[in-house]
């Protein structure tokens, strides 16, 4: 077991730990951090516990102390010089007609570099641009390409339901969602009811998917044969989460149906696969095309370093 506290840089953000020696640190303590490329202020969000050390990565990094008011008020003055580096930099990309949108920036805490995130869609020369800015702020300049999900958790924004973005809000890593997911949910499959503000699959498929998973393996295909208390019938759909299914009944020429707990039917003739509906074959296309760009955003998708 190690001690460790996590620590975040950015609201929302990923949470990282870090060794926080003897000193003591309570949530909401503002800190300042060793990490790959300095030092760095960062605020307390796991405060001091044990940790198996198989589940931390190693080496763990130091917090050096915590923030005085000074390197509080340092913090705050570059984040004052950020707005107005934007300004420029917008300014400079429309000098060089470049086919690229900033979404924002960020001052190292010691002021050894200035990152500029953008979002593209292809491969951008930007070494004139970079020489430019570098003249102007006299320090290290990096531009970094980042995809249209972490724009919208710059951006923020409320969701379809209405809620704050779970990106911007509580959701630290972006993690692979899948067209299943929808449809094992009992979603429906069209593009559009699916999809996030940043035009990729929702990310609350994929963080209640282990729900679904659990009851799924209780319950039943579609179009499986049934034996229940009223005879025997084919499973016409699921209520997932309640654990109920709508049985499909045929009575010479009359079709009937009715629900029952999944617990008083006993399967008879597994469906072998889940079938395609009709909104899945009239959306097929676009869905194929959103699982498409899932996959390269993931390939593309790189933690930062600390």
């Amino acid at each position: 077991m190690k001690k460790i506290v996590g620590i975040r840089f950015k609201k929302p953000g990923k949470i990282y730990f870090f060794d926080p020696e003897n000193l003591n640190l309570n949530a909401n303590d503002k800190v300042i951090v060793e990490t790959s490329m300095g030092e760095e202020l960062g605020e307390v969000v796991i405060s001091k516990r044990n940790m198996p050390e198989e589940k931390i990565v190693s080496p763990l990094k130091k917090v050096i102390r915590i923030a005085t008011p000074k390197d509080i008020k340092h913090h705050e003055e570059n984040k004052i010089k950020e707005k107005e580096a934007f300004k420029i930099c917008e300014e400079k990309i429309k000098k060089y007609n470049l086919d690229m949108h900033l979404t924002d920036v960020e001052y190292k805490f010691d002021n050894s570099k200035i990152l500029f995130y953008f979002t593209a869609d292809g491969r951008i020369d930007f070494r004139e641009l970079v020489k430019d800015l570098a003249s102007i702020f006299k320090t290290r300049i990096e531009l970094r390409q980042i995809g249209v999900r972490d724009e919208v958790k710059r951006i923020g924004g409320n969701g379809i339901c209405g809620r704050e973005l779970c990106c911007c809000s509580f959701l630290n890593d972006f993690e692979t969602v899948s067209i299943k997911m929808a449809k094992e949910q009992n979603l429906s499959l069209n593009p559009s009811k699916i999809s996030g503000n940043c035009g990729r699959l929702m990310c609350c498929l994929k963080y209640e998917q282990p729900v679904y998973e659990d009851k799924l393996k209780r319950l039943p295909k579609i179009n499986s044969i049934v034996k229940t208390p009223d005879g025997e019938g084919i499973i016409d759909s699921v209520e997932t989460l309640k654990e109920i299914v709508r049985v499909k009944f045929k009575d010479e020429d009359d079709t009937f149906y009715k629900k029952y707990p999944a617990s008083e039917i006993q399967i008879i003739k597994s469906a072998d696969e889940d079938t395609m509906d009709e909104e899945e074959k009239e959306n097929l296309k676009e869905l194929q095309e959103l699982e498409k760009l899932e996959i390269q955003d993931k390939a593309n998708t790189k933690d930062e370093d600390i």
